[in-house]
């Protein structure tokens, strides 16, 4: 472990970097075998209880295709009454009714589809700003309480990031930049909608969706919100001589389908930075905004006079079987000028529009050159060698991806919001979902972090969840080596998973380095999680890289020697100790 290195001048730009946008082709296949559960608490005094389902209905696109092969619904008890009805966006709506209900209602549906994601060149001669719009298509040009396409500072906004586009496809790939690079991933915002999302550049899948519609509305592009399930099954996809891995959790989510006049509809994920969906989606309902589209898994009911003001309780949960799963997915190309991870299918009529932006972008953060460079000399720039060890660290400093749910319970935490009036009261599923890798198994996890200044270590922190079993966890701590944890380390001191006191969702568990007198100088560093015994532990990751470069977060076989596989998450953790 080094304590002393050389601080170099452009320190600030290497670390930063710039990540890559990855052309790729390929196709995914899979048959998928999905199951909602549902369990409905009664309290006494309901004089009529109703749940509505949505029938998942096959899709068909330029690049995703869902075929529904299988649907059934089971109840305990069995409904008094069900109806069905097709609603303004054609999202078929099943309705079961309960007169005078008792004690709970168990609810099953077991949905066979099969799911294929084709990605081939992409082209398209959708003029832009688009016109001659139909009456149905400008429903999706709406502005909504949780989509404001009319609000200036959005229609601002808009209008400066499609400025210089061409066509249709060249402005919504802009609005899915802006989008990509300006809004951090967190679980719990405080609030959903578009605006909110703009201004404070933080959100979850719903304000992901709901700032690119507003944007691509303001400037005159339908959008409509879809609302589906996401499957935890990780792909890959190859480039050059490692693979990034791509992953979702398990439950339900928000993304966005676009309309092209030479297209038609085509989905897209801003929040997972594709630019299309994988076939690890199943899409259920559409709207105009995330508050409209609340009709699958929604719960209403009405108060006898009588009745208690208690409120039903619902319990979900979601699983899915891959049947069979067939991924081919090749890298086609790679283009600088952006900070994250993005995938995208073959744009060859933009190519040459986002190689000059890449090209713009590299030569922004190119060092400047001085003097003598520029008079055709090459003397080198040199800095002198700083000893870190003998420098004074007093102030408390501490980094890292900070910010997640502490001890937030997901496993009995209520599913759903309530909203009651004097005559009907509903319960709808929101889109809570626990993003978390397990981590003592037969794969290593290890996170990348940078230090921009010194520090005296005194202990690294990771958001981690005790699920069960008996065992040893440690950390260890290694310098970086081309982009991977050097082969040397330094452990951290060992913890009993008996030390571990019960609790409810993830924490801090703090990693003692203290003892070792580690004085870490300004680069980059590998967190790697070990473990001895069989313990059960989670660690909590965020969507994107809110921290880090997009290649920081890695994995590998127990065995293997190569951390082969870069991950399209970030873990939470802290790196804590004094500053000079």
């Amino acid at each position: 472990m080094k304590k002393n290195s050389v601080l170099l001048v452009l320190l600030q730009m290497t670390l930063c970097g710039f990540a890559q946008e990855i052309f790729i082709s390929g196709t995914q296949q899979s048959v998928i075998e999905y199951t909602l559960e549902q369990t409905v608490e009664v309290p006494a005094g309901l004089h009529e209880l109703m749940i509505s389902f949505v029938e998942p209905s096959d899709f068909n696109s330029k690049t995703y295709q869902q075929e529904v092969q299988e649907l059934s619904f089971k109840f305990i008890p069995d409904p008094d009454k069900e109806d069905q009805t097709l609603d303004k966006y054609n999202n078929r709506v099943r309705m079961y009714y309960w007169n005078n209900p008792q004690n709970e209602i168990k609810f099953q549906a077991v949905i066979k589809t099969n799911n294929q994601v084709n990605l081939q060149s992409l082209q398209s001669t959708a003029s832009f700003p688009m016109r001659n719009l139909s009456a149905e298509l400008s429903n999706f040009l709406a502005s909504t309480d949780l989509v404001q396409s009319d609000h200036p500072e959005l229609l601002k906004k808009a209008r400066e990031v499609t400025a210089n586009s061409q066509t249709e496809l060249e402005a919504v790939q802009q609005v899915l930049y802006f989008v990509v690079e300006n809004l951090r991933y967190v679980l719990i915002p405080e609030k959903f909608d578009a605006l909110y999302s703009l201004q404070t550049g933080r959100g979850n899948c719903q304000n992901y969706s709901h700032l690119a519609a507003a944007l691509m509305r303001a400037v005159g592009i339908p959008v409509r919100i879809v609302n589906g399930i996401t499957f935890k099954r990780a792909y890959s996809v190859p480039v050059e001589k490692s693979e990034y891995s791509f992953e979702m959790a398990e439950g339900r989510h928000s993304w966005i389908e676009v309309y092209f006049s030479d297209l038609g509809w085509m989905p897209f994920d801003p929040q997972q930075t594709e630019f299309f969906v994988s076939n690890r989606y199943l899409r259920i309902e559409v709207g105009q905004d995330n508050e409209e589209t609340i009709q699958d898994g929604l719960v209403k009911w009405v108060r006898s006079s009588e009745g208690s003001q208690e409120i039903p309780r619902l319990a979900e949960s979601i699983g899915s079987n891959f049947l069979s799963d067939q991924v081919d997915f090749r890298t086609e190309k790679k283009i600088l000028g952006i900070k994250k991870l993005l995938l995208a299918p073959p744009l060859q009529h933009l190519a040459p529009a986002i190689a000059d932006r890449g090209g713009d972008v590299e030569k922004k953060i190119s060092p400047p050159a001085d003097k003598a460079d520029q008079e055709g000399s090459k003397k080198p720039v040199t800095t002198p060698e700083i000893d870190y060890t003998k420098l004074k660290y007093s102030r408390p400093l501490e980094i890292g991806n900070l910010d997640f749910p502490v001890q937030f319970d997901f496993l009995s935490a209520r599913l759903a919001d309530s909203r009651e009036t004097s005559s009907i009261s509903e319960l709808k599923r929101n889109f809570i979902v626990e993003t978390a890798e397990y981590v003592t198994g037969r794969e290593q996890f290890c996170q990348l972090f940078i230090l921009e200044q010194p520090m005296a270590l005194k202990n690294i922190g990771l958001a981690l969840h005790q699920f069960g079993g008996d065992g040893l966890i440690w950390v260890d701590l290694s310098d970086d080596a081309n982009g991977a944890p050097a082969r040397e380390s330094v452990s951290s001191k060992k913890i009993s998973t008996r030390q571990i006191p019960p609790g409810k969702g993830y924490d801090w568990i703090d990693f003692d380095f203290s003892g070792q007198n580690l004085v870490l100088s300004p680069g980059k560093y590998w967190i790697t999680l070990n473990y001895g015994g069989s313990p059960i532990m989670n660690w909590f990751y965020t969507y994107g890289k809110p921290v880090g470069p997009v290649e920081g977060t890695r994995s590998r076989e127990f065995g293997e020697s190569e951390w082969g596989k870069i991950l399209s998450f970030e873990f939470n953790y802290r790196v804590v100790g004094l500053g000079n």
